[in-house]
Formats: structure tokens, sequence, C-alpha cells
């Protein structure tokens, strides 16, 4: 690989990193969604900056090219998010069906005052 190759690895992991720092910053990333962002990002600098150690571990897992142990590991990193999101979404949709079934209840409720108030007699109001 020529120097160009390492500068950008660089600078393309350095600015992953930079945008999920400022999504957190800005919030509009939480910290549970950021961490394997952040673990992703920080594993591509450290190969940008230190090539060889994929070579390393690449032989040491017995892959024979270091970039398939590169783009295996992605995948992984990608695995987890979306298991990550799917347990989410799956405790979001239980608490949106509570909320709903709540707010159908609360609807229920509030017709039959409704009905109930508008069959009182006109002069019940005053009493009251």
């Amino acid at each position: 690989m020529n120097v160009a190759s390492y500068i950008f690895g660089i600078v393309a992991a350095l600015l992953a990193l930079s945008v999920v720092i400022e999504m957190l910053r800005r919030r509009r990333l939480r910290e549970r969604h950021a961490v394997w962002w952040i673990v992703a990002g920080l594993l591509a600098l450290l190969l940008g900056i230190f090539p060889q150690a994929l070579v390393w571990a690449a032989d040491v897992v017995g892959v024979e090219i270091p970039t398939n142990l590169a783009f295996f590991l992605s995948l992984l990193v990608l695995f987890l998010v979306c298991i990550q999101q799917s347990a989410e979404l799956t405790d979001l949709e239980g608490k949106t069906r509570i909320l709903a079934e709540e707010c159908a209840l609360q609807e229920e409720r509030l017709n039959r005052l409704e009905k109930a108030y508008s069959r009182r007699p006109s002069g019940a109001d005053e009493n009251s």
C-alpha cells in the first residue's frame, strides 16, 4: 500500500468518529446506539495507523487475505448493530401497544363521562 492509502484510511476513520461524536454532542444519537459505531471507528483508526496489525491478526486467525478479515469484522459490527436495533424495536412495539390500549381505555372512560354528563338535568349543574 502506498502512503496515500494509509492517509485516506486514517482520515476516513477520523471523519467517521467525528460524525458519531458530533451526533452524540447534538443529542441526535444516544450513547447506547453509538457504542458499536465508536468501536468500529476506533478499530478502523487503529488499523489505519498500524496496518500490519491486520496482517498479524489474519495470520493468527488463519485468514489468507487480511482484507477478508477486515470485511468480516465490519459485517460483525453491522450484525451487532442490527441485533441491538431489533431488540429496541421489539421493546418499543410493546410499549406502543400498551400506550394504544391505555389511550383506548381513557377514550372509553371519557365517552362514558360525557354521556353521563349530558343526561343530567340542566339544573343539577348549579347545585354541584
